[in-house]
């Protein structure tokens, strides 16, 4: 009998600036939960910040694309739901 494979963790992309503390504080929850993120700092990104406002329809970070879906601000319900943390 094959061992169950470890579920694949959605692709997790963290829009942020470095003194945003809502960031920092979304960022140290994944590190305490073991989540693989990309941390795109829209302050030093151009591209990255116009692309962001065209996709939310807003400047606030922090944003979290999670498999595709955004999510703007550190919603903890929403992202545990999505990241199936319990």
């Amino acid at each position: 009998m094959a061992a169950e494979q470890p579920q694949q963790q959605k692709r997790v992309i963290v829009f942020s600036t470095p003194t945003c503390t809502y960031c920092n504080m979304l960022k140290q929850y994944f590190r305490q939960k073991g989540v693989r993120f990309r941390d795109v700092d829209i302050s030093r990104d151009q591209a990255a910040a116009r692309d962001l406002v065209r996709r939310t329809g807003q400047m606030g970070v922090p944003v979290v694309d999670i498999g595709g879906r955004l999510i703007v601000g550190f919603d903890k319900p929403k992202i545990n739901q999505l990241l199936n943390i319990r």
